[in-house]
């Protein structure tokens, strides 16, 4: 299994290097489609669907909405990151009464349109902070992954109070303050790079600890549909690693929130 997830990770990481930073325009857009369409195809399985004909059904509607989007020019808009955004704190309602609230979003329509939501912002906002440069999309990417990091050694170190134990009883709220701590370190190395005023760090850490704390209610949600599915990975595409959607599920929640807000920081 390590050697199937160094192998994977080898591959797999200079290509999404490659596609995140090498690309702009029309060219970024059609990668970070390519592999939203494959978190669709995993998404469907997570709706209930099991067999390959209507997960490609859902696949291609997903697909031809961000064509419909792109063609439009609704990319440059603002309310798919708003429509993302009302649907994540609908998601975090669901996600802190599980089990209770289950009979909300259970049947597979629900779900199926909660992907929508999930997926189509994610790639707006991917999008949009490509648009204004390379520097915004690397910090929330290391924004993602150093909060995820800090969570994991804060959580199993001091770890006590259950962040949502019905959903994942490894999170606690101590791994959550220590991602929060990691991010704050991230947003004083890059104040002092760009360099950005007093004024503008303090917007941006304060943008940076929310959008860390929604990242984890991303990981969440994909947790709680798996639960609900009785599955431990979306799917087999990365060997090793599961599938996409186990990869990306907190940026799909952390991208179209900071890409929604980080304008109004100048």
């Amino acid at each position: 299994m390590l050697r199937q997830r160094i192998l994977t990770a080898l591959v797999l990481a200079p290509l999404a290097l490659l596609g995140l930073f090498g690309l702009s325009g029309g060219g970024f857009a059609l990668f970070t489609a390519v592999v939203l369409l494959l978190g669709a195809w995993e998404w469907a399985r997570l709706a209930g669907f099991d067999s390959s004909v209507p997960r490609a059904v859902y696949t291609a509607a997903v697909g031809l909405l961000l064509l419909i989007v792109w063609s439009a020019g609704w990319a440059d808009a603002h309310w798919p990151l708003w429509l993302g955004a009302l649907g994540w704190l609908l998601n975090a309602w669901w996600v802190s009464r599980y089990p209770q609230a289950s009979e909300q979003w259970r049947r597979t329509p629900v779900r199926l349109v909660m992907g929508v939501w999930v997926l189509m912002p994610c790639w707006v906002g991917f999008y949009q902070l490509r648009q204004e440069g390379s520097e915004w999309l690397l910090f929330v990417l290391l924004l993602v992954w150093v909060a995820d990091i800090g969570a994991y050694f804060s959580g199993r170190r001091f770890g006590r109070r259950k962040l949502a134990p019905a959903v994942s009883p490894g999170k606690s709220w101590e791994g959550v303050y220590g991602g929060w701590v990691a991010v704050a370190v991230l947003v004083l190395l890059y104040a002092m790079i760009l360099p950005l005023g007093a004024g503008q760090s303090l917007g941006l850490l304060l943008l940076a600890l929310i959008v860390a704390f929604v990242s984890v209610v991303g990981d969440l949600l994909e947790s709680m549909l798996k639960r609900s599915r009785g599955l431990k990975d979306s799917s087999h595409l990365l060997p090793g690693h599961g599938g996409i959607l186990d990869r990306i599920d907190s940026l799909t929640a952390a991208v179209p929130l900071f890409a929604l807000i980080r304008p109004w920081l100048g």
